[in-house]
């Protein structure tokens, strides 16, 4: 299954009555609120809103980062409530370049959640039928079986890379702005920088007019910045494990499979002092 949905393609799907569940991701990381609020004024009819912080994140101690990846457990008890059947094609979209809905797409894909697809050009895009009353939700009667992520790398893992860069042969990727990668204009982690040895792709890059480029032009740039390392040795960051998602899907986009995800990224990171910093 192609990563990627057009509005056309998704608004054949619906007149036809596809198993389809679609779900709303928009977010705000600086006011948690907005995209409940934004879900309630208006959404693609039939949606359900999946939260950032609520359904694709676990709590957070302050040394796991801002957003840090649920248990497997939590993370099938939140599809059970959700109602996402394992046999159900999701379709996950915002409004925000589609880095929200790439981290629901990755997670379900790392769960073992075959049919997922991110809706290109978001909410924008959409020219169907817009609801304002949130859908009924039905719960799975059973719980999906939890599974471990597929393709997560831990920061234990990246500390032996850091330690031994030939160790795993890795490259790191990080989602963040440029400014930000340097350690400048840092207004959401406590600390400026970037873990050492990882190379910068800001996610946006990925997108020309709202959608995602064409998958020449993506594999083009991914192979320019990656060289001849393969995509299976990719680790993707950013400051939280959300944006990560974008470039790991981009990838996708391209060809490129395998790339894994560090979740705790840099808001992990960085909460540790002992951990080295970089700036350049």
């Amino acid at each position: 299954m192609h990563p990627l949905i057009t509005p056309n393609q998704l608004e054949e799907l619906v007149n036809t009555g596809a198993d389809i569940l679609i779900c709303d991701c928009r977010f705000d990381l600086t006011n948690p609120q907005a995209g409940r609020e934004a879900y309630n004024a208006g959404h693609i009819l039939g949606a359900i809103y999946v939260d950032l912080d609520r359904d694709l994140s676990a709590a957070k101690t302050g040394s796991n980062g801002r957003h840090p990846l649920p248990s497997p457990q939590a993370w099938a008890d939140t599809k059970q409530r959700l109602g996402i059947d394992p046999k159900t094609t999701v379709i996950a979209y915002d409004n925000h370049g589609s880095v929200y809905a790439s981290r629901l797409w990755w997670m379900l894909k790392a769960s073992g959640h075959a049919h997922v697809q991110v809706l290109d050009g978001g909410l924008s895009a959409w020219n169907g039928s817009i609801g304002t009353i949130p859908p009924v939700i039905e719960p799975l009667k059973v719980t999906p079986a939890p599974q471990d992520w597929a393709g997560a790398v831990t920061v234990d893992a990246i500390e032996e890379c850091i330690a031994d860069p030939n160790l795993l042969g890795h490259c790191m990727i990080d989602a963040r702005a440029e400014d930000r990668f340097r350690g400048e204009n840092e207004t959401l982690d406590p600390i400026g920088g970037h873990i050492p040895g990882a190379l910068n792709r800001f996610f946006k890059h990925n997108l020309s007019a709202g959608q995602f480029k064409s998958p020449e032009v993506l594999r083009t740039e991914f192979k320019a910045l990656l060289g001849s390392t393969p995509a299976s040795k990719v680790i993707n960051q950013c400051g939280s494990g959300v944006s990560a998602c974008h470039n790991l899907l981009a990838m996708e986009v391209a060809g490129l499979s395998g790339a894994r995800l560090y979740a705790g990224s840099w808001s992990e990171w960085c909460a540790d002092p002992k951990r080295p910093i970089a700036t350049t």
